[in-house]
């Protein structure tokens, strides 16, 4: 893709990368380098290839916005061709609404011209691309329209590989269950075993229309248990330690200004997703840092709140493959495994 070119009056047109992304990547010294490559790879269309893989994913993860700009994010599914890209700078998904979802209402309520984030993943193949956007519409018979803002790849690091299957016996899905700042058991179980999470963030509580603002949805993995919990006076804190990545600063940089965080986790074995709402900070000590050889900063999430939805999707998926990355960093650090949290 050719540079942007010169706006009105030969002025540079507005960044890729909002105000957050850009003091994240300064404080890493790659500022001037992203701002060129934010001029490749961020479109404002969806390539051929990234329609090509939405358009087979048999799920797709939304990130949005409620009315007290709380970020929530969340797993939609259907057969493959549930989502469809009519031409490049539109997606449809065949969604229904469900107001138990806390994603799906917050679309709902805000209606066309709701930011939101898009993340198509295909676990098994480590392949994933990102879309970011507005809700052009939403109705019974159409379901959900996004008009594309911003299209972008990543790259397959830290995806632990898997592959769906449909259950064997699907039942419908079970009342959702709120849950108070301390989660419950089952909730802090499905934490402590799992290797996946995601995180929907926003640039603000309202974002504008510039370049760059919206909402994202990100993917983080880790080993078993990569994630860890403590009680604390107010609930439960979580740490969640960030590995090296693309440089973007997509997510990190939304919390430098909005520091508030929508995560998900997915029953893999069962099909039950667990939205978690927290408010983050972003750790950079080495001593943050040591539990997670190679992680470059941690964030520290105060759970807010969720809602577990047991049996929420048709899908199961197979036994991780782990990513290789994760063996890699061990070895560089003359490290077993995981430290245990003190």
């Amino acid at each position: 893709m050719n540079p942007r070119p010169l706006g009105a009056g030969g002025a540079a047109p507005p960044s890729a990368w909002h105000p957050g992304e850009q003091a994240l990547q300064a404080r890493a010294g790659v500022r001037e380098r992203m701002a060129a490559v934010g001029e490749v790879v961020v479109r404002d269309h969806m390539p051929d290839q990234h329609r090509e893989l939405f358009e087979k994913l048999p799920t797709l993860l939304l990130g949005a916005l409620d009315a007290h700009g709380q970020p929530w994010a969340t797993l939609l599914a259907g057969p493959p061709g549930f989502v469809r890209t009519p031409h490049a700078q539109q997606m449809d998904i065949a969604a229904a609404m469900d107001p138990a979802d806390p994603a799906l209402a917050a679309l709902a309520a805000h209606g066309p011209g709701a930011p939101v984030g898009v993340l198509g993943l295909e676990p098994h193949t480590r392949r994933r691309n990102r879309m970011n956007g507005r809700v052009a519409g939403w109705g019974s018979q159409q379901g959900l329209s996004i008009a594309v803002a911003q299209s972008f790849g990543n790259c397959p690091k830290y995806i632990q590989a898997r592959t769906p299957g449909l259950r064997a016996a699907v039942t419908p899905p079970q009342p959702a269950q709120p849950l108070g700042p301390s989660l419950d058991a089952a909730a802090r179980a499905l934490i402590a075993r799992s290797d996946t999470l995601f995180i929907a963030s926003a640039s603000a509580a309202r974002p504008g229309l510039q370049r760059g603002e919206g909402v994202d949805v990100s993917h983080r993995g880790g080993e078993p248990g990569f994630v860890h919990a403590q009680p604390t006076a107010g609930g439960l804190e979580l740490r969640l330690p960030d590995y090296p990545g693309n440089l973007f600063f997509n997510t990190l940089g939304n919390l430098a200004r909005h520091p508030l965080a929508g995560l998900l986790w997915v029953d893999y074995d069962d099909g039950g997703l667990l939205h978690v709402a927290a408010r983050a900070e972003l750790l950079w000590s080495e001593a943050d840092r040591a539990p997670w050889p190679g992680a470059q900063r941690v964030l520290r999430l105060q759970v807010l709140g969720g809602v577990w939805r047991a049996q929420a999707l048709p899908w199961r998926w197979t036994a991780a493959q782990p990513a290789p990355q994760f063996h890699a960093m061990r070895q560089a650090e003359g490290v077993q495994g995981l430290r245990p949290p003190t």
